[in-house]
């Protein structure tokens, strides 16, 4: 049965390819840096605090659909939108409060 590290190490590799692409704007670099840094860091809290927590096979099924279209997002600015929007879906998924 797929646990909450499993969930987590997808949802991290998305929110990894969120950033590499919100990256190309250089004038929200920082803002893109940062939001990428607390956002990672707070699914690592979860994965530390949970990783072994079996999740329902349609959680991670669910968070693997979602990070599949993540990673399609070639656009900048969209990504960078997404950024902040992503890990929020991916706590909510796993039943976490913000």
């Amino acid at each position: 049965m797929p646990d909450v590290h499993d969930t987590i190490a997808r949802a991290t590799s998305a929110l990894d390819a969120l950033a590499r692409a919100g990256e190309a704007v250089e004038d929200e670099w920082q803002y893109v840096t940062d939001l990428h840094a607390v956002w990672r860091a707070r699914l690592v809290q979860v994965a530390t605090a949970r990783g072994t927590a079996s999740v329902e096979p349609g959680v991670l099924e669910a968070v693997e659909r979602a990070s599949v279209e993540i990673e399609a997002i070639e656009d900048p600015h969209r990504a960078i939108d997404w950024l902040s929007t992503y890990p929020q879906i991916v706590l909510l998924a796993l039943g976490e409060t913000g």
